[in-house]
């Protein structure tokens, strides 16, 4: 688990505006047709659905519905953890929204997009798909929260953040920043390994320098374009806007692993049987993603670049040849491991899923160790924390 750090005061901090200083939006890009019911939903960035209003305090992220309880209403700790995770997918929705803007199959060719080709031809597709679902993830928790009578939450308040100054990007405000990320690549090696961090173990990043310097201390990159600059010839991408491209392609694995775990882990904690199908099958699209991006990261092509904004290098070792087990590329099946007891045979299966290993705190933890929140308020940190706080104090109840 990450430790317990507010970042909302890094260097990163001048990323933060006022919304009124945002420039008007450009037109977002068509929705793909075969996710059109998304479009024809009327869903947008906020993913709220009508008649959700803020309320005063840092707790105005939880808009309250009109419906009042029902016989069928849920327990507390089902509430709790429904509102933490429609949260989490709001933060994924804001985040894949802008790879989609810059990188998917309806972005404008450019470096960029054909560094992301060089790790899969259809990674543009992809992308775009990752986007709808993490959208259609938030809606439909914030919609079943309110059919059950209880507050939906609402993060758009906190979307102060720049985006990318690429001409072609609709200059609104964002909720993450992928600019500056310290970036954790030891889900690579944990699933390539025979070792499970719910028994203790701990696992080495496959490229070190996305999170550390040579002396050890947080390294910060850019995942996406911050300007036409860096958007590259399509023809003849630099090694600069392929390593912006394979560090997006390393954060994406990262990000979905994330969401992998905190599904298993919190489904332990249900009580509702409705509950837990949403949870499991949620939590099985979030595998799917995971399985995607871990299958392409590996095909990132060798190369060194110093980036002079963020002061930070970067290396990509080329993993498809020549590596050991904990990095070999096309080893994308999970590794048996320990589960349950040592005593037991090893086991294929998503880790970690044991209590105090990554669960809600330790997720919105990493997220800020991650670098995503650099720049945010010290109210959104708080929020996100103690909605993370009250997800891990749920308890299953007893039911008759």
């Amino acid at each position: 688990m990450q430790s317990d750090t507010n970042h909302s005061n890094d260097n990163g901090a001048k990323e933060a505006t006022k919304p009124s200083r945002l420039a008007t939006s450009l037109p977002a890009p068509n929705r793909l047709a075969r996710r059109s019911f998304l479009r024809n939903l009327g869903l947008g960035a906020a993913l709220l659905a009508p008649g959700a209003a803020l309320l005063s305090s840092s707790s105005k992220a939880l808009a309250k519905n009109g419906n009042g309880k029902k016989n069928n209403a849920l327990n507390p700790g089902d509430v709790a953890i429904l509102q933490l995770l429609a949260a989490a997918e709001l933060i994924e929705t804001d985040l894949w929204q802008q790879y989609n803007e810059l990188g998917g199959v309806n972005a404008p060719d450019s470096g960029y997009k054909a560094g992301l080709v060089i790790l899969d031809g259809d990674q543009p597709q992809y992308i775009a798909d990752n986007t709808d679902d993490e959208v259609s993830h938030a809606a439909f928790l914030n919609a079943y929260l309110k059919s059950k009578g209880e507050k939906q939450v609402d993060l758009s308040h906190f979307a102060t953040l720049l985006p990318s100054q690429v001409s072609f990007v609709p200059q609104t405000g964002r909720i993450t920043n992928l600019k500056q990320l310290s970036v954790d690549t030891s889900w690579w090696t944990r699933y390539r390994s025979t070792t499970n961090p719910d028994f203790g173990a701990t696992f080495a990043d496959a490229v070190p320098s996305l999170r550390t310097d040579q002396q050890g201390r947080p390294s910060f990159h850019t995942a996406i374009p911050r300007d036409n600059s860096e958007l590259g010839d399509p023809n003849n991408p630099s090694d600069h806007v392929k390593a912006i491209a394979f560090t997006a392609g390393f954060h994406f694995g990262y990000i979905e692993q994330g969401g992998t775990s905190l599904y298993a882990t919190l489904a332990q904690k249900v009580t509702s049987l409705e509950v837990l199908r949403i949870l499991i099958s949620i939590g099985g699209s979030e595998i799917m993603h995971f399985q995607t991006w871990q299958d392409k990261a590996g095909n990132a092509t060798p190369l060194t670049d110093f980036d002079p904004i963020n002061n930070s290098t970067v290396t990509f070792e080329d993993l498809t040849t020549g590596q050991p087990e904990t990095l070999q590329s096309n080893l994308i099946m999970p590794e048996p491991c320990e589960f349950i007891s040592p005593n037991l045979p090893a086991c294929a299966i998503i880790r970690p899923s044991g209590p105090g290993q990554l669960d809600a705190t330790g997720v919105i933890n990493s997220f800020i160790a991650d670098g995503l929140f650099r720049g945010q308020s010290a109210e959104f940190i708080e929020l996100i924390k103690s909605l993370a706080r009250a997800a891990d104090a749920a308890d299953r109840e007893d039911v008759d």
